[in-house]
């Protein structure tokens, strides 16, 4: 039996200040579960994370969750979801989700949203993985972030190269689609190296 497209979403416990945040993290939810595809994420049901689970689960999607003990009760820890592990630390937990997933795709979130973004993003152009990552650009939420990353490059920090590594999209079904299409081209076996 051939193995789902694992897709990882990193996104916050939180909600946010809009209703759009939650709105694109169930388009995403249900993109997975309608294709047949597995979602990869934190564990948690609270926030964008639960709306993305529940979403999932509702169009049929598998959900598989990684959540340290710590933060169970914090996260409020999702017991509805196909699978739940609950791990010792957050490097654990990164590095389950990333063995798991296909594809890694970012929606609103906060610092931790953004530091596993960036962690996965900067893997990619170490060569450690080769699966595609992606930004979601809901309501402008990341444009100040995109600008300054434009800086980056312009200043000499960031090459054309690898900022063009990271795709970035304001339309779910579309990135979702470019997504998978490169994780149909990946070639590199074994996921993540160790670092």
């Amino acid at each position: 039996m051939k193995k789902p497209l694992s897709i990882c979403v990193y996104c916050g416990s939180r909600s946010g200040a809009s209703p759009v945040y939650t709105q694109a993290a169930q388009s995403v939810g249900w993109w997975i579960g309608q294709r047949g595809a597995r979602l990869v994420y934190g564990g948690g049901h609270a926030g964008l994370m639960g709306a993305v689970a529940d979403a999932t689960l509702a169009s049929g999607g598998q959900v598989f969750g990684v959540i340290p003990r710590a933060l169970q009760s914090r996260e409020l820890a999702h017991n509805g979801i196909t699978e739940l592990h609950v791990v010792d630390t957050m490097h654990q937990r990164k590095a389950l989700m990333a063995q798991e997933s296909d594809v890694f795709l970012a929606l609103p979130g906060g610092i931790g949203t953004l530091e596993e973004l960036f962690e996965v993003w900067t893997w990619l152009q170490l060569g450690y993985h080769d699966k595609p990552v992606g930004l979601l650009n809901v309501s402008g939420y990341f444009d100040d972030l995109l600008r300054f990353m434009g800086h980056t490059t312009s200043q000499g920090f960031v090459s054309v190269e690898q900022h063009a590594l990271l795709q970035v999209g304001t339309d779910t079904e579309h990135l979702l689609n470019q997504l998978a299409a490169l994780a149909q081209r990946s070639t590199i076996d074994g996921g993540y190296a160790q670092i």
